[in-house]
């Protein structure tokens, strides 16, 4: 018996000591890569064996002396796709709908699809970005309010659906945002409740997420964020129609919650990756899932779902093969760096060699 608990012990002691080092390699590339752009503030969990650890690197503004922690709140972005997703499979694991369905029959009275597009689309189409609705034009809404451009009314999203007679590349990536709006309505039918209640029902209470945010993100521990010019951005304000496709707000504490979910084997939101993890889309260039991206290097491969606002951008990513999962936020709307980020992790720390 001494022997085997040896074993044990050994066994355990290894792996706490493989954790650390991937956490610290981790921790090391983004200092590097911190250093290198001084007016970008970076908040990063990591979870490695279901061991947590965070990195921060800045203040909350430029004009603070507060540093950035775990608990820091910044937005996520279209990382609330990634959330929605998993809703939607929660559902279907529920019976309370087929991800193959059209989804003709899940819209609200008010919206009518034409007679052209009838029978055509697949909740599956809307969650992997192949549905050839047109997306918002964001330049417009841009010239129109250049601080809250996602401030819209229903009459926008009226003009997408009833009034649109054809599919643009139906069956090919054609990135939109109308899809997770359409995806926040169904869930809507057929819960018979608003997004933001079944996102706390189904996500945040069960996760204990209480800083993720909606409606109300008047807090102090709260990034300033900028665009690539330096210039400050405002936080995009809550809009129940848009809110789905991503507005929620949060920090690297409650993220790593959610990847521990997405990481293990027990609970509804695990059990819902039986869906969202599927390839429903794939060519030489792009893989997608449901509601996400799949990145594969040999035999190795991760699952993510970036984001970017006016003010931030963000990298929600795990891999269950080798057990590790991470959430990258920033304080400027900068993908560019968000990909050097996740990729220099995964290649230098993370991909098995």
């Amino acid at each position: 018996m001494k022997t085997i608990n040896s074993l044990l012990i050994l066994v355990l002691t290894t792996q706490f000591a493989f954790a650390q080092s991937r956490a610290t390699k981790v921790d090391s590339i983004c200092q590097a890569i911190a250093k290198i752009n001084p007016d970008v503030v970076m908040s990063i969990g990591f979870v490695d064996n279901g061991k947590e650890y965070f990195f921060n690197y800045g203040k909350i503004s430029r004009n603070s002396e507060t540093a950035v922690d775990e608990n820091t709140v910044y937005e996520i972005g279209s990382v609330t796709k990634l959330l929605t997703g998993n809703l939607i499979a929660q559902a279907a694991n529920e019976g309370k709908l087929k991800t193959d369905d059209f989804i003709d029959n899940y819209l609200p009275k008010e919206y009518k699809l034409s007679e052209e597009i009838k029978g055509k689309i697949k909740i599956s189409d809307l969650a992997s970005h192949q549905s050839g609705l047109p997306d918002f034009d964001f330049k417009k809404l841009m010239e129109a309010n250049p601080k809250q451009p996602l401030d819209i009314d229903l009459q926008k999203v009226y003009e997408l659906i009833n009034e649109n007679t054809t599919l643009t590349d139906y069956g090919q990536y054609r990135y939109s945002n109308i899809n997770f709006v359409i995806m926040g309505m169904i869930l809507e039918k057929v819960y018979h409740k608003n997004y933001d209640t079944i996102l706390r029902e189904k996500i945040l209470n069960p996760l204990k997420m209480n800083q993720t945010l909606t409606k109300d993100y008047n807090i102090k521990n709260k990034i300033v964020g900028y665009d690539l010019e330096g210039v400050e951005q405002d936080f995009l304000n809550w809009n129940p129609i848009v809110a789905p496709a991503g507005l929620i707000k949060s920090n690297t504490a409650d993220m790593t919650k959610l990847l521990k979910a997405l990481l293990s084997k027990k609970g509804e939101i695990a059990k819902a990756t039986t869906i969202t993890e599927q390839t429903y889309y794939k060519t030489d260039d792009r893989e997608m899932a449901f509601g996400q991206q799949i990145e594969r290097n040999g035999k190795d491969s991760f699952f993510y779902k970036t984001g970017n606002t006016l003010a931030c951008s963000s990298i929600l990513a795990y891999d269950k093969n080798t057990n590790w999962g991470m959430i990258i936020l920033l304080n400027q709307s900068n993908s560019k760096l968000i990909a050097e980020l996740i990729n220099s992790c995964f290649e230098q720390a993370l991909l098995e060699k």
